[in-house]
């Protein structure tokens, strides 16, 4: 018996040790070479702007890390950064878990060098060199092109670095208007010398570094289009401008809307004349010069632009009297009463408007009636001449009580008053309606947003034969960062119920840059390009962001 026993023991433990030996041993050697340190970003004290952030560059080996600071700053300007503007850095630095950094960062004068020790996880020690270098951009783009006097614009394909002009006719020559990344040069140079564009040819960009390069060349062309709407994944941000730091409107709460022409994006701010950006840079160009007949705090309440160059601007009635809306043609116009309705009672009307069509052609206006049950006026505009001061009073069905002060209303054909329009409201339910403009009956429903957020903003184009209409949702409380923009295919009831384009939260709202926005308030905007071939959507949130994103249907 004592044999068996054994014999038993010993093939027991035959069993585990051959079981051992099968079992790999776990190798926790990570996969990819970690160094502790991963980077080091600079940024200069009390400066808000969000270009201050500059990053570095880790000579692991050498044990440098160079923190690259641009010539330019701020970028697009003329100021040239110096040595002696690095005296007082802000420094911080992204680190593996379990690492630290001595002696402590915080502050350094990046003038002379400066050394830290990196403790890994094993507490292996490695010792960097911190300094700074003022770079010139190596950045060779042309980002647009144009010859304005023709009114054409040249398509820019980066990756094939083609420029095509969308013309049948011959073009013949012509100075151009283009845009090239800052501190770039161009030889030859179509702004300066009259090209032939009839003919192909190339333009070199030399790089503010003067080293590299790239060539483009230029030819009379026609792009393909995608077959239906915009091509999938081409929407991009073009700029994004702080309303605060970056165009220099201190008022808090009372910048709330847009009105973009065929230039320019002009930025409402209640009682003080309206500022105004390049509409493909979003730079600040000035403000208007011939306003001060109608600023005040409840005179240029809000402002649109129609599809020319048309700019609206409104008061908010019944507090500043009659219901008025003034028109302004062109940034440097002067304003005249184009709207003047005596509402009954107390109707309150004036912090949203909308307009769709051209007022020297046919267009569509719309205002939301604050406080009412689902109400809003319309006024009709044929072959240039107003119909009446007095609106049409809609009401719609199917939206569940009052929408308080944040409604917008969007006509879609500026020709025919009962076709479908689109409404952004904060009642129930909470979602982006699509309206039947023959019943004003729900057609179809977007997706819901939470009832913490106020939606009241609202636009539609058409773009390469689809549909789009456009909301947003607000955050005006002192905690969330749910400001975001909803672009849909309003091509269908199917292709509604989901948006093909969002903008990302926790960037552009208030509260994540000038502060609360308190009145919830914002606006945005959808314009095409004549040429057919791109689609820009501008929007804005008070004490944020004025944001433009573009789109294109050009078949890559």
């Amino acid at each position: 018996m004592k044999k068996n026993i054994l014999t038993i023991i010993a093939i027991c433990c035959s069993v585990v040790i051959m079981m051992s030996g099968c079992q790999q041993v776990e190798d926790l050697t990570p996969s990819v070479s970690r160094y502790g340190i991963n980077s080091l970003t600079a940024s200069f004290y009390g400066d808000g702007s969000s270009e201050n952030s500059f990053t570095s560059e880790i000579d692991y080996e050498k044990g440098v890390i160079t923190v690259v600071f641009p010539y330019n700053y701020p970028r697009t300007s003329e100021n040239v950064l110096t040595m002696n503007d690095l005296k007082n850095v802000r420094i911080e630095a992204n680190l593996d878990d379990n690492v630290t950094i001595s002696p402590s960062l915080l502050y350094l004068d990046l003038t002379k060098e400066n050394y830290i020790t990196v403790t890994d996880q094993t507490k292996a020690k490695k010792d960097y060199k911190i300094v700074a270098e003022i770079r010139k951009s190596a950045e060779s783009r042309i980002t647009s092109f144009e010859l304005k006097s023709l009114g054409i614009s040249g398509v820019i394909d980066e990756e094939k670095k083609t420029i095509s002009l969308i013309s049948i006719e011959n073009i013949g020559e012509s100075l151009a208007e283009v845009n090239v990344s800052h501190g770039a040069t161009l030889t030859p140079d179509p702004r300066t010398v009259s090209m032939n564009y009839d003919t192909e040819f190339s333009v070199t960009v030399t790089a503010q570094d003067g080293i590299h390069k790239s060539v483009y060349k230029v030819k009379k062309d026609v792009p393909s289009k995608v077959d239906f709407g915009m091509r999938a994944g081409s929407g991009k941000v073009l700029w994004s401008k702080k309303i605060q730091v970056d165009l220099g409107i201190a008022a808090l709460n009372i910048t709330t809307s847009l009105a973009v022409t065929k230039d320019y994006v002009v930025v409402n701010t209640r009682n003080e004349p309206c500022t105004y950006l390049d509409r493909k840079t979003g730079v600040k160009v000035g403000t208007m010069p011939n306003m001060g007949s109608i600023v005040g705090g409840l005179t240029n309440f809000f402002a649109t632009a129609d599809d020319g160059d048309n700019i609206l601007i409104s008061n908010l009635a019944p507090n500043a009297g009659t219901y008025k809306v003034w028109r302004i043609e062109g940034i440097n116009g002067t304003p005249k009463l184009y709207i003047d309705w005596a509402a009954s009672g107390s109707t309150a009307i004036g912090r949203k408007l909308s307009v769709k069509g051209s007022l020297d052609k046919d267009a569509i206006i719309t205002a939301a009636i604050m406080g009412s049950d689902r109400s809003f006026a319309r006024w009709q505009v044929k072959n240039g001449v107003l119909q009446s001061h007095t609106p049409e009073i809609v009401t719609i069905s199917g939206i569940e009580g009052g929408w308080g002060n944040n409604a917008d209303i969007v006509a879609t054909d500026p020709s025919n008053p009962n076709a479908d329009y689109f409404v952004s409201y904060y009642a129930a339910p909470r979602k982006f309606a699509w309206v039947n403009g023959s019943t004003n009956t729900i057609k179809a429903l977007g997706p819901e947003i939470s009832a913490n957020w106020i939606q009241n903003a609202a636009d539609y184009t058409i773009f390469n034969s689809c549909p789009y209409a456009v909301s947003n949702s607000i955050n005006s409380f002192t905690w969330g960062s749910d400001d975001s923009i909803y672009l849909f295919d309003a091509s269908s009831a199917s292709t509604f119920k989901a948006a093909v384009w969002t903008a990302p939260i926790g960037t552009y709202g208030g509260k994540d840059n000038g502060g609360q926005n308190a009145n919830g308030t914002g606006d945005t905007i959808l314009k095409v390009s004549n040429d057919g071939y791109y689609m820009y959507l501008y929007f804005m949130f008070t004490n944020g962001c004025v944001v433009c994103v573009q789109y294109d249907c050009i078949d890559m």
